[in-house]
């Protein structure tokens, strides 16, 4: 989905800036053609009334104007006067900016695998102990533990970077989030289009960013000190309410493909090998 999502993005930024050259491109090639036409008569009216110059007859043809020239100018004219946004384009913006730190999150979410890879066997270890309801048991479990000790230790270097990951993701996840919710708000992206007039500037100029602190994502130019901020605590008139707590967000963490399939869910021995898997 995020690569359909940039894939979208990126063919309605190229649409954007074809808009405006294919009308540049096309109005200049009929401008051209108009200058050597003006230039030929110019000439002409000079040559015919003092009768010391003659062409080959043919020169006129190379101020002729095609029909295809035509047709392209007139269809980029008409691409331009319905789809043309001459401010930019605000939910582009937005949306490029949440693909960006999607990928973010996303290679952050390969540290946080590694590593969780990396630290499995303290769920192998976890599970063995739980299991074992017997002394005899219980000596099993110590036996696999001293015959393994060195394998079965963690590292502080995977456990700062496995920190550093989770920091990393909750960081992108909220990016990537809030820059979305704002871009599917109409209402939003209409009050922010009308800060990018009244500044006189592009929506591709201007400076987004969510600030977790203020709860908003604001929005700042390049032509004034202003900022135009859209809340998204529900402080303002839009109405965007995102924040949800600790509850909310482990509830859905447990309906997610990521934990249903992953080692705590599905045990050790069936995350790493597919072995002894049962259907929960």
């Amino acid at each position: 989905m995020k690569k359909i999502l940039l894939s979208l993005l990126v063919l309605s930024s190229v649409a954007q800036s074809s808009e405006y050259d294919a009308l540049l491109d096309s109005s200049t090639a009929i401008v051209d053609q108009i200058n050597t036409g003006i230039l030929l008569v110019g000439a002409g009216m000079e040559y015919a009334h003092q009768g010391d110059a003659l062409t080959d007859g043919t020169l006129s043809t190379t101020a002729h104007i095609q029909e295809t020239q035509v047709q392209a100018y007139n269809d980029a004219l008409t691409n331009f006067a319905n789809n043309y946004q001459p401010y930019g384009d605000v939910k582009a913006v937005l949306e490029n900016k949440a693909v960006a730190e999607l990928e973010l999150m996303d290679d952050a979410i390969d540290t946080f695998a590694e590593a969780i890879v990396s630290m499995s066997t303290a769920i192998q270890v976890a599970e063995k102990v739980e299991e074992a309801s017997t002394p005899d048991q219980e000596a099993e479990v110590q036996t696999f533990v001293v015959d393994n000790v060195e394998v079965l230790q963690i590292e502080q270097d995977t456990v700062d970077t496995y920190n550093q990951s989770v920091d990393d993701i909750e960081t992108h996840a909220n990016n990537a989030s809030a820059y979305l919710a704002v871009a599917n708000s109409e209402e939003a992206v209409a009050f922010l289009e009308q800060g990018v007039e009244n500044a006189n500037t592009t929506a591709e100029q201007t400076n987004i960013f969510y600030d977790a602190n203020a709860q908003w994502v604001s929005m700042g130019y390049n032509t004034t000190r202003n900022l135009t901020a859209v809340y998204l605590n529900g402080n303002d008139d839009i109405g965007l309410n995102l924040y949800v707590s600790e509850t909310d967000v482990l509830a859905a963490g447990s309906e997610s493909e990521f934990f249903q399939t992953g080692p705590t869910h599905i045990g050790y021995s069936c995350f790493m090998y597919g072995t002894g898997c049962v259907e929960l």
